[in-house]
């Protein structure tokens, strides 16, 4: 079943766990909005400031988690929208490009918004999907002295630089296009040739969405044994943020798997803090 046409989940309703422990847990991690800001033990990160422009409103869970994790001391601001990814996702089930124009046009926008809104320091685009909209976006931001950063390019150019075969793993049928597109523009600007496999496991995303993350990262790690089974690979890269889920069942993969298995949650907030340690706060600290 495709999941355009897929029903919405019956596998979770309001009434089938306990609300308390469902807010407890999400409000622990995101809090409300407060004017403080962040505290952390790196004095460069320390009170700066993140916008996060997100493909849908929900996988901004992933982008407060892993920031915090990544980069203490760092205040994350999101904004995202789940009507850009519907309209990405129909235009890809319509055979369309993808992302669409309105998309990437709508991505500058918000990068702008955040920045008058509450003066962020710098902006992360954390969709796959919408890669192809990094240029748009940071000649918006320029004006302002706001560096962009597109959270897949440190991976990418990670896994560039091991010099071998590269498996590449989606488990959201639009995201592939624009995976292998800055895959293969990374190696032309670094100027190394690239040899990689692609594989899609829309099912995971369908496990992730039915709150099975367990068996969302089973699946991946079936995914790479398969591969592995038919030819040398001497790195994955996971192609969404959400699937940095992963590294949670599966925290050492070299053990496991013999390569390493890279995920934007880690490589691409690492990329980050790189990034927001160079710049001067645009507000007062």
């Amino acid at each position: 079943m495709s999941l355009l046409s897929r029903p919405l989940t019956d596998s979770f309703t309001p009434n089938t766990m306990n609300p308390i422990f469902l807010f407890d847990e999400y409000m622990k991690l995101t809090g409300t909005p407060t004017l403080s800001e962040a505290t952390g033990p790196d004095p460069q990160l320390a009170g700066k400031r993140l916008g996060v422009v997100n493909g849908s409103s929900w996988v901004s869970l992933w982008s407060t988690y892993f920031g915090q994790k990544g980069l203490p001391g760092v205040k994350i601001i999101n904004v995202g929208n789940e009507a850009v990814q519907l309209n990405f996702m129909q235009a890809h089930h319509r055979g369309e490009t993808v992302p669409p124009a309105l998309n990437i046009e709508l991505f500058g926008q918000y990068a702008r918004q955040l920045y008058d809104l509450y003066a962020v320091d710098a902006v992360l685009i954390s969709c796959s999907t919408m890669n192809r909209a990094f240029r748009a976006v940071q000649a918006v931001m320029q004006p302002y002295g706001v560096p962009v950063v597109q959270i897949d390019e440190a991976m990418m150019e990670e896994a560039v630089s091991i010099n071998g075969r590269i498996l590449i793993i989606a488990t959201h049928g639009p995201t592939v296009n624009s995976t292998e597109q800055l895959l293969q523009e990374t190696a032309d600007r670094l100027g190394k040739s690239v040899a990689f496999t692609g594989a899609t496991v829309e099912s995971a995303f369908e496990l992730l969405g039915e709150g099975k993350t367990q068996a969302h990262n089973e699946l991946i790690a079936h995914t790479i044994r398969q591969v592995q089974a038919r030819q040398s690979i001497d790195v994955v890269v996971l192609a969404q943020l959400s699937m940095s889920v992963f590294s949670f069942s599966y925290p050492d993969p070299v053990a496991e798997f013999g390569v390493p298995v890279l995920n934007s949650g880690e490589t691409g907030f690492r990329r980050v803090g790189d990034v927001l340690r160079q710049v001067s706060p645009k507000h007062p600290i």
